[in-house]
C-alpha cells in the first residue's frame, strides 16, 4: 500500500532522518516573539491568588461549551487568561519560561485574540505580546466577525463569544532547534496551551471550546499571515457560562 503523506512525514522527521540544525550549526536564535507594531494597550497585572481552585474541581467540572452568556469578560480575566496560556513567568536572550510546557522552551506561538465583548476593549482584532503583557489593537472592520465564522466553517460560536484566541505556529522559532521535526512538537504544544485555557477559564465560570476545524487558507488571510513563515494552528472561543 502507498505511504500518506502523514506516514512519509513521520518517517522524515525521525532523527535519524533529520541533518542538522541551524542550533547546531551555531547560528543565531531567532527572536523570542514576531515582532508587531502598534500602540501598546498594557494589561493589569495579575494575582493569581484570586483565582484559586482545586485542581481536581478544575479538572473534572471541565467541558467543551459552545453557547456563552451574554456577560462580558472583564479586562483583568482577559489578562489572567492570557497570562495562563502564554505568559511569560522568566525570559532570557533564548528562551522563555512560560504557564505551559513547550518542546526546548521555544514557545513558537504568537497569540490573537478576537474581542467582541472585553470591558475596556474596542471591538476588533488583537495581538497579545507577552515579553511586554499587552496588546496591540491591529484590525476593527465591521465584517470582522463575520469573517472569523466562514473562515471557521459556518462555526457561529467563535462569533458570538466575547472572545476567541487563536495561536499562530512561528515556524522557524522551533526549526531553529529541531528542524522539521518541531513541526510535531508545536502541535503538541498546542495542546499544552488550550489544555491551560479550559482549566483557567474553569476557574472564572467560563467555558471554552478547542476549535481545529477551520479553513486554514481563509484564517491565514484573515490574520495575514504567509502561510510559509507563520500559520493558525488552533483557537478557542472563550465566553461565561450560561445559567443551567
Amino acid at each position: 500500500m502507498k505511504k500518506s503523506f502523514a506516514h512519509l512525514f513521520l518517517e522524515g522527521t525521525k532523527y535519524q532522518n533529520m541533518p542538522k540544525t541551524d542550533q547546531q550549526e551555531g547560528l543565531d536564535a531567532p527572536p523570542l516573539e514576531t515582532p508587531c507594531k502598534g500602540e501598546r494597550i498594557p494589561l493589569p497585572n495579575v494575582d493569581l491568588s484570586t483565582y484559586r481552585m482545586a485542581f481536581a474541581d478544575a479538572a473534572s467540572q471541565r467541558r467543551s461549551v459552545r453557547r456563552f452568556a451574554d456577560a462580558p469578560i472583564s479586562t483583568t480575566e482577559l489578562s489572567y487568561l492570557l497570562t495562563m496560556t502564554q505568559g511569560v513567568q522568566n525570559a532570557s536572550e533564548k528562551h522563555t519560561l512560560r504557564f505551559v510546557p513547550s518542546a526546548g522552551a521555544r514557545h513558537a506561538f504568537d497569540t490573537y485574540a478576537f474581542v467582541q465583548r472585553v470591558d475596556g476593549l474596542k471591538p476588533g482584532l488583537y495581538r497579545y505580546l507577552a515579553l511586554e503583557h499587552a496588546l496591540v489593537l491591529l484590525e476593527t472592520e465591521d465584517a470582522l466577525f463575520a469573517r472569523l465564522e466562514r473562515a471557521c466553517l459556518g462555526q457561529k460560536m467563535v462569533s458570538q463569544a466575547p472572545l476567541t484566541m487563536v495561536w499562530v505556529a512561528d515556524i522557524y522559532r522551533m526549526a531553529y532547534r529541531y528542524g522539521e521535526r518541531g513541526m510535531r512538537y508545536m502541535h503538541l504544544d498546542a495542546g499544552h496551551v488550550c489544555q491551560n485555557l479550559y482549566l483557567a477559564a474553569e476557574t472564572i465560570n467560563a467555558g471554552t471550546c478547542a476549535v481545529a476545524a477551520f479553513d486554514d487558507d481563509a484564517m491565514n488571510a484573515l490574520l495575514k499571515l504567509d502561510d510559509k513563515t507563520h500559520f493558525t494552528i488552533y483557537l478557542a472561543p472563550v465566553g461565561k457560562k450560561q445559567k443551567a
